[in-house]
């Protein structure tokens, strides 16, 4: 196991083929896909043939950015996954934090806890000089995660989906938080 970060209760490790079965459960459940596709059933034929290709391949592109698979510490149970990564379009140094958990998982702090552990990584080893967190505006749980990191609300915009989620009609928010913001708070 190639592990990329612990906290207290969390271990980030590298995702593996073998993880399949694992992304399937988590993204065939309707509450987990509630503001990412309306909760529609999950396709393991696209997990295997796109997600965990595009997962693998960010390690070797991407040195200290990508998609980790985050296990309970006490258990060894498989979580979900947290991302921190450059988009598409971003600079380098402007890295993408996102997240998604199981049902099991909600209510106890751990995207919080994941989530502070990476900004605290970008911005203290990976060179990271601005972090950016994204989600529905009506996914009230995952803004105040980025609100408890510090992160402020940078817009709301309003995307074409092919095939929208209930709610996506309010828009998406985007969150930032610079090095700078996030030393200040720590008293750095």
């Amino acid at each position: 196991m190639h592990v990329f970060l612990e906290t207290e209760r969390l271990i980030f490790r590298r995702f593996t083929e073998n993880d399949a079965d694992a992304l399937f459960e988590l993204y065939d459940d309707p509450a987990v896909m509630k503001y990412l596709n309306g909760g529609r059933p999950a396709d393991r034929t696209e997990i295997v043939t796109l997600d965990l290709p595009a997962f693998l391949g960010y390690y070797e592109r991407f040195p200290g950015y990508g998609f980790w698979a985050v296990l309970e510490k006490s258990t060894g149970d498989f979580l979900g996954w947290f991302h921190f990564r450059p988009g598409p379009q971003d600079p380098p140094d402007e890295p993408e934090l996102g997240y998604r958990l199981h049902r099991k998982a909600w209510g106890k702090g751990y995207g919080t806890e994941g989530s502070a552990a990476l900004l605290a990584k970008g911005f203290t080893e990976l060179g990271a000089r601005r972090v950016t967190a994204g989600t529905m505006a009506v996914n009230q749980r995952s803004r105040r995660v980025m609100e408890k990191l510090g992160m402020t609300l940078v817009r709301t915009f309003f995307e074409d989906f092919h095939d929208p989620a209930p709610g996506s009609e309010h828009g998406e928010v985007e969150y930032a938080i610079t090095r700078e913001e996030w030393l200040a708070a720590r008293g750095s």
